[in-house]
């Protein structure tokens, strides 16, 4: 059975990418969906075919048969990562969640160290989620959000669909393309083999992104060959995501914020042929790198960006992450009324960050195909507020529960890593003679040198 709005949300991706409709289509299996009031399966799968299609154009491969797993395709977005004989990391900070305010709900984002001192400068330290809420409670809404993104940290008021379509950024992101594509003057590359067994073996990837949507972007590119070298600030960790994303990639620290890091960057980014980076919109050209100046580095750079809110409009330099977009672009109030709930009923799984990643490795392997042909550099830039935009525009149909994840759906060999052993769940997408493989486990952040 596949999700109902599978087809058009595919269709509006591929589209946005400028991509012909493909000869031969995607062939999908598995059942059930994510319960949602929005079709979640639909885009999981769609999102994950995008990239599969992208990568068949690359190959100029129309006619070779893909086949999509739509309830492997939903776990997916959640975790394909199982531990053995220990705990599952923990995803939330204790004082991360939804609390109720004078004037509605209010999220608070507290996983970072630093954004969890932030809310602390607002609302003072609590001695535990309960203690805060009664801090919370006092406070409208708005004015909250307000003082708590002021002081560095990150808080989203819950709006409905209407209230965002109406907010003064919520028109600029209705506005907004889903793919923002620009290419770039001519600038002649060596040209890339294209194996058809590891199609981006000897592709360079220099990776800037950190939770949770650009790491899963160059993870399937690392799992189609390439070269992954991801790069992270003095002290950052993400102990809840780093088993998860790391597969197939090097891990390194460099302080773009020093001389000597955006030197060693220069040098990096030199011999680089992918640039994927996750910093707001123009926190890389503060440091001396704007667009045109990363071209003239590494002339045919294939650069793709991703900003939570979006690229105009007042809110495109504020911090955000999946769950804070959807509280305020009505995701969390629809599946509150969807509910018949007392409080805020998000996706079951962070969708748009999984979703934007996929589309993100399309918009990658997209620039690649212009770079070969047209030997041009390429420019995406892609956001979670418009993934959003693009979700809310479709209904969920009849939904049937997902069967639990059994033997069948896990890879045959266990996963040995530094952390311990694990089992991985099989990748939903399968491209005749194109296997997605990672060829290295997961590793700890920085456990690397920063060079090729």
């Amino acid at each position: 059975m596949v999700t109902p709005a599978f087809s058009p949300l595919l269709a509006a991706m591929i589209n946005a990418l400028g991509l012909k409709t493909p000869v031969l289509p995607v062939i999908v299996g598995g059942e059930g969906e994510l319960p949602s009031c929005f079709p979640v399966t639909g885009l999981a799968t769609a999102s994950i075919a995008a990239a599969g299609i992208t990568l068949r154009d690359l190959l100029s491969r129309p006619d070779s048969p893909m086949y999509l797993d739509q309830r492997l395709a939903s776990f997916w977005f959640s975790s394909s990562h199982l531990p053995i004989n220990r705990a599952p990391a923990t995803l939330w900070d204790e004082f991360a969640g939804d609390y109720a305010t004078q004037d509605g709900w209010l999220r608070l984002h507290t996983n970072a160290p630093h954004h969890r001192k932030a809310m602390e400068q607002v609302l003072g330290i609590s001695e535990n989620k309960y203690a805060l809420a009664r801090q919370v409670a006092g406070w409208k809404k708005g004015d909250l959000e307000q003082a708590v993104v002021d002081a560095g940290g990150c808080a989203a008021a819950m709006l409905s669909l209407d209230e965002w379509l109406s907010h003064p950024h919520g028109k600029t992101v209705a506005a907004e393309p889903l793919f923002w594509q620009h290419l770039h003057d001519e600038a002649p590359r060596i040209t890339i083999p294209l194996p058809v067994a590891r199609p981006l073996a000897g592709i360079k990837v220099l990776d800037l992104t950190r939770i949770i949507a650009g790491p899963v972007a160059t993870r399937f590119l690392a799992g189609l060959g390439a070269t992954v070298l991801r790069l992270d600030p003095p002290g950052w960790e993400e102990p809840t995501l780093v088993e998860e994303v790391t597969l197939g990639k090097k891990c390194a620290r460099l302080d773009l914020k020093s001389a000597t890091g955006r030197e060693q960057f220069k040098a990096l980014l030199c011999e680089a042929d992918v640039l994927v980076h996750g910093y707001r919109s123009d926190a890389l050209e503060a440091l001396g790198f704007d667009e045109q100046s990363r071209q003239a580095i590494s002339p045919g750079l294939i650069d793709v960006s991703l900003n939570a809110w979006g690229w105009s409009g007042p809110w495109r330099n504020r911090r955000g992450f999946d769950s804070l977009v959807q509280m305020s672009c009505g995701i969390a109030e629809a599946g509150q009324r969807w509910q018949n709930a007392l409080r805020p009923h998000p996706l079951p799984v962070q969708a748009l960050d999984h979703a934007t990643g996929y589309l993100m490795a399309a918009a990658v392997l997209r620039g690649l195909k212009i770079r070969q042909e047209q030997h041009r550099g390429y420019s995406a830039r892609l956001s979670l507020a418009r993934t959003a935009a693009l979700l809310l525009a479709h209904d969920a149909g009849e939904q049937r529960p997902l069967a639990a994840i059994n033997k069948r759906d896990l890879q045959p060999l266990m996963e040995w890593s530094a952390f311990g052993c694990a089992s991985r769940l099989k990748f939903p997408l399968r491209l005749a003679g194109t296997p997605v493989a990672w060829a290295t486990p997961p590793v700890a952040l920085g456990s690397g040198s920063p060079d090729w």
